[in-house]
């Protein structure tokens, strides 16, 4: 009791702000951008009016999940430019790039298509670039990646995988990683160990 009593009103709006985000993660990928706000509310534990409260429109509540997920994007590209081996550091973010895509399930292109000025994308699209070109040539300088693998690869093999399908997430997810693996090992050169 003593627990409850001490959180504050910030700390509810807080929990229930993620709870929401969650839930609409979850009930978009299950269900589509059609799903209802009563079942994002569902699944979230409160009530409509608490997500109308966070979020005025559907809109906005799509657009923060799609920034959440390229929040996801943006990290896993920092954090295999922040790997101090660059070969490493390629590896792990093509194989979680793909894992993120698996996990997407179509949804960067739904809300692209039904909510095109939901975010600006450009210069997230610019950046992204710039630090997978970046990671493509630090990985080429340790003699591990061929000398002709491009960034155009990755977007190639980004869009690749997301041609994969099956029956189950699990089971997309399982695909996308074993997508992953075969196209590291297709990238790397042919003298690399």
């Amino acid at each position: 009791m003593t627990a409850r009593l001490s959180r504050s009103p910030r700390d509810d709006a807080r929990e229930n702000h993620e709870r929401i985000i969650h839930a609409a993660r979850s009930a978009l990928g299950a269900q589509g951008l059609d799903v209802p706000i009563r079942e994002i509310a569902r699944r979230a534990g409160t009530g409509t009016s608490t997500v109308y409260r966070h979020f005025p429109t559907k809109q906005l509540l799509v657009a923060e999940v799609f920034a959440d997920d390229l929040r996801a994007w943006r990290s896993a590209l920092d954090d295999g430019l922040a790997d101090p081996d660059p070969w490493r550091g390629f590896c792990r973010t093509v194989a979680r790039l793909c894992d993120l895509q698996a996990r997407d399930n179509g949804f960067a292109a739904a809300v692209k298509a039904r909510f095109p000025r939901a975010l600006d994308l450009t210069a997230n699209r610019a950046s992204s670039l710039a630090s997978a070109a970046e990671l493509v040539r630090r990985a080429k300088a340790t003699g591990r990646l061929r000398t002709d693998v491009t960034v155009n690869d990755v977007t190639l093999m980004l869009m690749a995988g997301g041609g994969i399908r099956a029956n189950t997430p699990a089971a997309r997810v399982a695909a996308s990683r074993r997508f992953a693996a075969l196209t590291i090992r297709a990238f790397r050169a042919p003298s690399a160990p």
